[in-house]
């Protein structure tokens, strides 16, 4: 269990202050001004030293992707680019962030702006948080007012910080769709070449990065890489938000290292599965975009992205939703379809023809009004739309999908089973 002495959010359920004045008791904004001494290449390579992975989904080397930035800045300004959409079902860890942390993402922000030698960040808030982006900007206009941030701000660095407020599309937590979305034209997928790092918002050098993966650069340039590095495992370093729903005692969201296994971060932390750990059918571990996986694998498994990619199925952004035996997975999963159908941009044909057609096999299945080819066939519909769109949403919308499949065949098989029997009974008696 992860010691108190080493939590980065320490304000993560709001009990203390949220405002400068609590933050900075809590350590943030001090020795910031020494950090930025220390040059832009030190940030980066200490941000790389401490093997933090992108906590948005991908897990994606942070400090590398930082140094994909140009070393020099010609006509180009560079930008850096917060994506703080949380629309990926299941997750509530960024939005935690900005109403009992914000003072750490803005100071993140600057630390990071710094090491890609922008000036500008730009704060991408999803639609549906009003009250988060509301409190973000109050602890902007505070750290503005004490002179942390904007022009000859007392840490040397000339950075301003703004926040726009999207308008409530899944889709624009893909990084090309939000910048797009912040140009003021329609959120869809920009094709890749060219990356942002080159081509990104306005034309401009610029990084795309999650809230948490911001959020924890501060600490971890104050207490050094080597100590984020000894926390959890190789190549999955450091501490992580999981986000735990479902069928649980208690859902919460807790900091814990990554690597933890799955049945001690439920048992610890959110009380247990509901009805006891042998009434636990499957658990969805990395928001709805990842494959489930079945109670029997779920024992030790440990909670980082390499053990769950190994598993068939993945860490994203740790959004663990826990569901016991009265779920039904196949409806489930059908519901988890429907959402994707609705959020697809349409841009891309597998996924705008895939998600829909997923969805209305996946239906008749949770009835058993369906043909046990049928399963064959909509396994090799997934295999078509994944890795096959601009963006990974055909990806999100397929991995659910092979999940059932993978683990609950046996299942559908039963339905169908069920369903062709009852068809062939006797209709009963009409009532005198």
């Amino acid at each position: 269990m992860l010691a108190d002495k080493d939590r980065i959010f320490t304000n993560i359920y709001g009990q203390d202050d949220w405002r400068l004045k609590g933050a900075m008791r809590r350590g943030a904004w001090s020795n910031t001004k020494d950090i930025l001494a220390h040059g832009h290449d030190w940030v980066t390579e200490q941000v790389k030293a401490s093997g933090l992975r992108g906590r948005g989904g991908a897990g994606f080397p942070t400090g590398l992707k930082w140094s994909f930035m140009p070393k020099e800045v010609g006509e180009r300004p560079h930008y850096l680019v917060v994506n703080a959409d949380e629309s990926e079902p299941g997750t509530c860890k960024d939005r935690d962030i900005m109403r009992h942390e914000p003072h750490q993402l803005i100071e993140g922000c600057l630390i990071a702006s710094f090491a890609m030698r922008a000036h500008a960040c730009y704060i991408y808030v999803r639609g549906e948080f009003i009250r988060e982006r509301e409190r973000l900007q109050a602890a902007i206009d505070e750290a503005y007012e004490a002179g942390l941030i904007g022009k000859n701000n007392k840490n040397g660095w000339d950075f301003d910080c703004y926040v726009h407020h999207g308008a409530g599309a899944y889709i624009c937590g893909e990084e090309t769709a939000l910048l797009e979305s912040l140009e003021g034209k329609k959120g869809l997928p920009r094709l890749k070449p060219p990356f942002p790092a080159n081509t990104g918002l306005y034309g401009c050098p610029t990084t795309v990065n999650n809230v948490e993966s911001i959020a924890v650069v501060p600490e971890i340039l104050r207490r050094g890489a080597p100590w984020f590095a000894a926390l959890g495992k190789p190549n999955n370093t450091g501490t992580k938000l999981f986000c735990i729903s479902g069928h649980v005692n208690r859902p919460c969201n807790v900091e814990e290292e990554m690597g933890i296994p799955f049945r001690e971060l439920i048992e610890r932390h959110a009380g247990g599965v509901r009805g006891g750990w042998d009434n636990l059918l499957a658990v969805i571990p990395g928001g709805s975009s990842v494959p489930c996986i079945p109670a029997e694998t779920c024992q030790n498994l440990p909670m980082d992205f390499d053990s769950l990619r190994e598993a068939k199925s993945g860490l994203g952004t740790a959004a663990v939703i826990v569901m016991d035996r009265s779920t039904d997975i196949v409806k489930a999963i059908s519901r988890i379809a429907y959402f994707y159908k609705h959020e697809s941009c349409g841009q891309c044909t597998p996924c705008r023809e895939g998600t829909g057609w997923m969805w209305r096999v996946l239906e008749r299945m949770a009835e058993g009004n369906a043909e046990k080819r049928e399963i064959d066939m909509l396994l090799d519909v997934t295999y078509q739309v994944e890795g096959h769109t601009i963006c990974a949403l055909g990806d999100a919308a397929a991995w659910p999908v092979q999940g059932l499949i993978r683990h609950f065949r046996g299942e559908i098989e039963r339905r169908i089973d069920q369903y062709t029997a009852n068809a062939g009974a006797p209709m009963p008696a009409a009532a005198e």
